[in-house]
């Protein structure tokens, strides 16, 4: 048996934008800044799926800005905050992805920013008291903190940070890599400046995302050479992945429902399981607690076969990580683990699931743990 188990890395595109995207390669290939018919075409397309995107958020189309994913729409973000708004100070997280931590790190060390970083609770919770003081110390801030955590799932109270920056004059940015499609978004009441989007994550296609920019916040062009999405990002636009972007979401916010509570139930059921099978296991973050639906971060118990868990698990055709996508082939650990001071001795698993799993491959998977941390029971 195969199980895909790696849902944060990415999702498996559904076939219906599949359909969606192969319509739009195969009949309307114009250049959608080109003033003819054939161009004029796809630019209508562009812009339905740009409305479409708005309406579930709601927000105004012109706030949507299609991008290569939420790498470059955290980038962005970060960068011409510093850039076009007088950003002096950042105040993040020592467990924020590393499109966001890297690219803040690259600035303070030019001297361009100074970097502050947020206290992180025992669970992986932002230490919103903390945030407080941080924002009451420095003026022209940026506030860059993840919504949901890709490694351990903890969810962040978005609306409190978002009041807290209004009230403190500070810019939030959030990346939502992680949430959009799995959770509902109202722009016109959360307090955020910039959100960035992947449609990878909510099985769209791979290349593709956007950002959001608060009509009040606005920057320039991060990538400069062309007129494309209003003067904001140079480069033909991504036309299939937009269309495939726009269909993926729409799937996503109409089973929403369906979905987390099907996913939910997985989630449980896999923790629960766990707890039974495995004598000494833990969870690293706020797993039963205010964290992502899709994401269970496992902490086993020292064992012989250590970090071989997941190489175990691959060669019994089991995908699963041991932290963050982005962090594959390298030989440095989870610097989300690190910062929650997790027993290094103690091998953590990252299992997170999506719609297409089901109950049947959970079994399989407990199955494959119990033979290869020897815990079958013998007759």
């Amino acid at each position: 048996m195969k199980v895909y188990l790696d849902n944060a890395a990415t999702t498996p595109l559904d076939l219906e934008v599949a359909k969606e995207m192969y319509k739009v390669m195969c009949e309307d290939f114009g250049n959608p800044s080109s003033t003819h018919a054939h161009g004029r075409v796809v630019r209508t397309i562009i812009e339905e799926a740009r409305k479409k995107v708005a309406q579930m958020l709601n927000c105004a189309p012109g706030e949507i800005f299609f991008t290569s994913g939420g790498t470059e729409a955290d980038n962005m973000a970060i960068r011409k905050s510093v850039a076009d708004k007088g950003v002096k100070n950042i105040i993040t997280s020592a467990i924020e992805h590393h499109a966001v931590s890297h690219t803040i790190e690259e600035l303070a060390h030019q001297g361009k920013i100074k970097m502050h970083l947020v206290d992180i609770l025992p669970n992986g919770h932002i230490n919103l008291a903390h945030l407080e003081e941080l924002l009451a110390e420095n003026q022209q801030a940026l506030v860059s903190l993840m919504h949901a955590n890709n490694e351990i799932g903890n969810l962040l109270d978005i609306e409190t940070v978002g009041n807290l920056c209004k009230q403190y004059n500070a810019l939030f940015h959030c990346d939502t890599v992680q949430t959009i499609g799995h959770y509902p978004f109202d722009l016109q009441k959360l307090k955020v400046d910039f959100l960035a989007c992947a449609a990878h994550k909510f099985n769209g296609p791979k290349g593709v995302g956007f950002i959001y920019i608060h009509h009040a916040s606005q920057i320039h062009p991060f990538i400069t050479g062309g007129a494309q999405e209003r003067n904001m990002r140079g480069g033909t636009e991504n036309v299939y992945g937009i269309v495939g972007l726009a269909k993926a979401m729409e799937i996503a916010y109409a089973h929403l429902e369906e979905k987390t509570t099907h996913i939910s139930d997985l989630k449980s059921y896999m923790t629960q399981r766990l707890k039974e099978l495995v004598p000494g296991i833990s969870f690293n973050g706020d797993a039963e607690g205010n964290s992502l639906y899709t994401v269970l971060n496992v902490n086993f118990p020292p064992t012989p076969i250590g970090e071989m868990i997941l190489f175990k698990l691959d060669i019994a055709g089991i995908s699963a990580s041991g932290g963050s996508a982005c962090s594959s082939g390298s030989n440095v650990g989870s610097h989300v683990l690190a910062a929650l001071k997790v027993d290094p001795n103690r091998p953590s698993v990252r299992f997170s699931f999506g719609k297409q799993n089901t109950r049947q491959e959970l079994d399989y998977v407990l199955e494959q743990l119990e033979k290869m941390l020897g815990l079958t029971q013998t007759a």
